[in-house]
Order: structure tokens, then C-alpha cells, then sequence
């Protein structure tokens, strides 16, 4: 795992591993493209600005999650159906989050049960992601689960009324192999995506499945059936971040699917300072994924007011190469990567870390 310098050549390696059709599913975003770019580059626009001769002599990653501690700021977005990666799938993947002290996040659409799941990092922190569904029976028992199951948060998506056009699993007519199935259902939930009538099988399963109709009295009734907190995972407007702490969340993840759902929205570092000072009077955490490969990408984020980063197509990468160990090197380089740009930034903690060690670029083109 040594040979792999940075997450770009754990995706580089990735890429020439998977099949085809599971390579295309996992790098593609929606329509165009252009927010699967612009997740990247808009981190390319914002500046560093070190501060020198602190005396930094050691560094400090750790932060407080939901009152969990972990060892960085970085922990594991949901991906799904993660064995087209690796056999081990998402066992692989929490694993490697547990030996590295941070958060795996589970997909509702796992080829892993939320019971395995558990059962392979029993110490690891674990959080479930839900789709909510037409039948809130199917809802709420996958909650119970993973509430009885040790989970430690529900990452809710609230933007996804339906996948966003994906052009690949189209033209590949995506669909599950057929010796995996969606481990958390059994019957037509568990095996509908192994096949595709007319474009993506994926696209097909959740059409008729995925409740469109959801407003926020949906958290409210989700906060009657759990103790967990919950986290509202795909906002991208300060409205919105209000609306759902309002409604009961208690902590919002900026996330645009991985540019996966509507292509022309902002990339999510962009609108992380827009929703950090509409939720400033709250007692809420704000979080952030979308775009981030590198230590100075996660540092940046944390300069703009994200309490935690999270990566998914690098850890899949990572997956994908060498299973657990794959994932570990994935997290170990970004590890190395931000203790390098604290050590040099002059930040030795993440409570040293302010907003003005991070300016756009536009702020010196003026000059």
C-alpha cells in the first residue's frame, strides 16, 4: 500500500481495477458533469494563508463528534452497494474507520446488513443513512435496527425524491450482479435491482419505492421513532439548514450526493459559509463532503466552519485496491496530508483553525 502517495493514485489504481460497469457508477455524477468538476475545483480557488513562527511542535487532529470522540476530522460518507468494490464490501470499509478511530456512515442500499455491519466493528463509531420510504413500516424498522444494533446517529438524505439522471448507468443498463443483493431488505426490495427493465436498474428500484412526497413534518416524525440524533444530509441553502434544525435535527451535513442528483448546483464547499451563518445562533454541527481528495482540502473546509469532512469515492477507491488495508491508506494519507498543513499553517489544534486562515481567490486578484 506504500507505492499509493495520495488519494489520486488510489483512484487511478481503482479505476483500472473495477468493471466497467461498477467503475462508472461509482465515478459519475449527474447529466453534464459540471458539479462532479466544480466539487474539485472550487477547493482549487480558495487560498491557505500560514501563519509563521508559531512553534508548532506537535499537532492535535482530534475533535468531538455528536460527543464522540474521533481521531480527525475526516470519517466515511454512505456509497453504496460497496462489494461491486471488494468482497469484503462494508465490512472492509468500517473496519478500516474503527482501526482508524473515525466514522463509517452505512447506505440504506448496502450489500451489507446493518447487522454485519455492526458485528465487524463493534467499536467503531457507526452511523446509518436512510432513505425514507413509501411504506413507513420498511422506514422504521431499518431505524430500530440500527438503533438496537449500537449506531450512533441517522444521516437522513433530504434530496432525493428520485435519482438524478446518470447518464452511465443508463447506457450500461446498471444493475446489481447477480450474486450481491441489498443486504437491509429481503424479497422484491432486496433483489428488484438486479435487474433493469428499461435504463438503470438502480433508477427503476428507487421510482416506485422512494417517497416523493416528503416534507419536514417527516424529521418530525422520524425524532418520534428514535433517540438518535439526526442528521440532515444534503442541504445546500441556509433556509433549508434552519427548516431542519427547526425541525429537529441536530446536525446538517452540506452535501450535493456527490454531484449525483441535479447537476448546476453549487459545489458544497461554496455554500458551507451560507449555512454556517444561518445555523451560528443553533446548537448544531455542520458537516460537509463533496470533492475533497486531499489534507488542504479538509483544512479549508474546516476553516469555512465545518466541524467534520467526509469522503466516499475515496474510500471506495481505497476499497477497491486493497480492501481494508486499501481503506486505511486512503485515511492515513489524508491524515499525514492535514497534519502536515497544520504543522505548516501554524494551527497546531482544530480549535486554532479560524476562518481567516482561508481566503478566495478573488481576494487577490484585486491586488
Amino acid at each position: 500500500m506504500e507505492k499509493y502517495l495520495s488519494v489520486k493514485d488510489l483512484e487511478n489504481a481503482a479505476i483500472e481495477l473495477l468493471p466497467k460497469t461498477a467503475r462508472d457508477y461509482y465515478k459519475s455524477g449527474a447529466t453534464e458533469e459540471q458539479t462532479l468538476t466544480e466539487n474539485r475545483k472550487a477547493f482549487q480557488r480558495l487560498r491557505i494563508r500560514p501563519k509563521c513562527l508559531i512553534g508548532v511542535d506537535s499537532t492535535d487532529l482530534r475533535t468531538t463528534v455528536l460527543g464522540h470522540e474521533v481521531s480527525m476530522p475526516v470519517g466515511i460518507s454512505p456509497t453504496a452497494m460497496q462489494r461491486m468494490a471488494h468482497p469484503d464490501g462494508e465490512l472492509a470499509n468500517v473496519k478500516a474507520a474503527q482501526a482508524e478511530k473515525t466514522i463509517y456512515t452505512l447506505s440504506t442500499i448496502a450489500t451489507s446488513s446493518i447487522e454485519e455491519v455492526a458485528e465487524a466493528a463493534p467499536h467503531g463509531i457507526k452511523w446509518f443513512q436512510l432513505y425514507i420510504y413509501n411504506d413507513r413500516d420498511v422506514t422504521k424498522k431499518l431505524v430500530l435496527r440500527a438503533e438496537k444494533a449500537g449506531y450512533k446517529a441517522i444521516a437522513l438524505t433530504v434530496d432525493t425524491p428520485l435519482f438524478g439522471i446518470r447518464r452511465a448507468d443508463v447506457r450500461n443498463r446498471f444493475t446489481l450482479p447477480p450474486h450481491l443483493k441489498l443486504a437491509n431488505f429481503e424479497g422484491e426490495l432486496a433483489n428488484k435491482i438486479n435487474r433493469s427493465d428499461s435504463g438503470s436498474g438502480l433508477t427503476e428500484y428507487v421510482k416506485n419505492l422512494f417517497d416523493k412526497s416528503l416534507t419536514w413534518n417527516e424529521i418530525k416524525w422520524l425524532r418520534s421513532i428514535t433517540k438518535l440524533p439526526i442528521i440532515a444530509k444534503g442541504i445546500l441553502r441556509g433556509d433549508d439548514a434552519i427548516k431542519a434544525i427547526e425541525a429537529g435535527c441536530s446536525a446538517i451535513l452540506v452535501s450535493n450526493h456527490g454531484a449525483r442528483q441535479l447537476d448546476g448546483v453549487p459545489a458544497t464547499i461554496e455554500v458551507l459559509p451560507e449555512i454556517v451563518e444561518a445555523v451560528k445562533d443553533y446548537n448544531v454541527e455542520v458537516y460537509l463532503d463533496g470533492g475533497v481528495t486531499t489534507g488542504t482540502d479538509v483544512y479549508k473546509a474546516l476553516a469555512l466552519g465545518a466541524k467534520m469532512v467526509f469522503v466516499g469515492r475515496p474510500a471506495l477507491w481505497g476499497l477497491a485496491v486493497g480492501g481494508q488495508a486499501g481503506v486505511q491508506r486512503m485515511l492515513s494519507i489524508l491524515r499525514n496530508e492535514l497534519e502536515h498543513t497544520f504543522q505548516i499553517a501554524g494551527t497546531p489544534t482544530v480549535a486554532d483553525i479560524t476562518k481567516d486562515m482561508v481566503r478566495h481567490e478573488s481576494a487577490y486578484s484585486k491586488l
